[in-house]
C-alpha cells in the first residue's frame, strides 16, 4: 500500500499539470498569433501577455446584464470554459496515458466541444437581440457541416490505430516508423480546415474586426461584459489551444512521455509540446495574414471541402486497411 500512495499521488500532479498547461499556455497562443501577424503587417502589435492582462482586466469588472436576462445567460459562460477546459485537459499534451486519459475518447470529446458551442448559441439568444441570433445561426450553420467532418477524421485515424481512444492513437503513431500515408494527409488536411471553422479564423471569420454583416463569433458575446465575458475568451482562448494539441497528438506526437516515465521527461515533454504550440501560433499568424476572408455564403463550400477530404481519407484508410489484411 505504501508503494501504490506516492505512484497514485504523481499521477494526480501529473494529470494537475496537464490541466493547468493547457489553461496557462491557451492565452499565450493568441498572443504569439497576435505578435507574428503585426510583425509581418510591419507593426508593433500587442505584447505577448496582452491576453491575460485582457483576462485580468475583465475578471475585476463588474458584469452588466441586461433586464431581461434570464438564469441561462448567467450560467452559460461558466459552463462554456468548463467544457472546453475539460475537453482541451483529455487531449494528450507531455504525457500519454495520464489518469484521466481513459476518458480521451474522440467521441466524447466531439460531444464536449458541441455541448459548449450549445450552451453557446443558447445564450446568444437568451436577450433577443439581432446580432445574437444572426451569430447563433452561423454558428449552428457552421457546426452542422463541420462536426461531420470532424468525426470522419476520428474515425480515420481509429481504423489507422485500432482505437478511438486519442492515447492509443498518439502511441500508435510514435510506435510506428516515419512514412507517409495519403489518408493521413487528408485527414490532417480536413481537421486543420475545421479548426479555423470552429475558431472563427480566417477565412471564415476575422476575430479582430467587429463587422456586423460578417461576424460569427463576435456576433454571439456582444452582450457579455465583466466576468463573463472573462471567461468566454478565456472558452475561446482555450479552444483554440485544444485543436492546435489535437492536431499536434494526431499528427506530430513526438516528444510525448508515457506516463510511466517520470517527472523528469515530463518536464522534457512539456516543452516540446510548448513548442509545438509556438510552432502552431506562428503558422496560424503566417496563414492569416495571407489570404483573405472569404463571403460568408462561401463558408458551406469550404466546410464541404474538409467533408469531402475526411470521407477520402477514411475510405483509403479502409480500403489500405482490407488490402492489408
Amino acid at each position: 500500500m505504501a508503494d501504490v500512495e506516492p505512484g497514485l499521488l504523481l499521477q494526480l500532479i501529473a494529470q494537475g499539470a496537464q490541466m493547468l498547461l493547457v489553461l496557462v499556455a491557451a492565452p499565450a497562443v493568441v498572443g504569439i498569433t497576435r505578435i507574428v501577424k503585426a510583425r509581418l503587417l510591419r507593426r508593433q502589435g500587442p505584447p505577448l501577455l496582452q491576453p491575460y492582462r485582457d483576462l485580468a482586466r475583465l475578471l475585476r469588472k463588474e458584469a452588466v446584464v441586461a433586464q431581461n436576462a434570464s438564469w441561462l445567460f448567467r450560467t452559460a459562460p461558466y459552463l462554456m470554459f468548463s467544457l472546453t477546459w475539460v475537453a482541451a485537459a483529455l487531449v494528450p499534451t507531455f504525457a500519454s496515458g495520464l489518469m484521466f486519459n481513459w476518458a480521451a475518447d474522440v467521441v466524447a470529446l466531439v460531444a464536449l466541444i458541441g455541448a459548449a458551442r450549445m450552451w453557446q448559441a443558447l445564450a446568444a439568444m437568451d436577450i433577443g437581440t439581432s446580432f445574437g441570433g444572426l451569430g447563433a445561426s452561423r454558428e449552428m450553420m457552421i457546426a452542422t457541416l463541420g462536426e461531420p467532418a470532424m468525426l470522419l477524421v476520428m474515425l480515420t485515424m481509429a481504423i489507422v490505430a485500432g482505437t478511438t481512444r486519442l492515447p492509443g492513437v498518439a502511441d500508435f503513431f510514435i510506435s510506428q516508423p516515419l512514412s507517409v500515408r495519403v489518408s493521413m494527409a487528408l485527414a490532417m488536411i480536413a481537421l486543420v480546415i475545421v479548426a479555423l471553422a470552429e475558431n472563427a479564423r480566417i477565412p471564415v471569420d476575422n476575430p479582430a474586426t467587429h463587422l456586423e454583416l460578417t461576424m460569427v463569433h463576435e456576433a454571439m458575446v456582444l452582450e457579455y461584459s465583466g466576468r463573463h465575458l472573462a471567461m468566454v475568451e478565456a472558452a475561446s482562448h482555450l479552444k483554440l489551444a485544444l485543436y492546435l494539441s489535437l492536431i499536434v497528438c494526431l499528427f506530430a506526437p513526438f516528444g510525448m512521455a508515457p506516463a510511466s516515465a517520470g517527472p523528469v521527461q515530463w518536464i522534457v515533454g512539456a516543452g516540446i509540446y510548448l513548442a509545438k504550440l509556438a510552432v502552431g501560433a506562428v503558422v496560424l499568424g503566417f496563414w492569416e495574414v495571407s489570404i483573405a476572408k472569404m463571403r460568408v455564403f462561401r463558408v458551406g463550400e469550404f466546410l464541404g471541402g474538409a467533408f469531402v477530404f475526411a470521407f477520402l481519407a477514411i475510405l483509403l484508410a479502409f480500403l489500405s486497411g482490407e488490402i492489408l489484411r
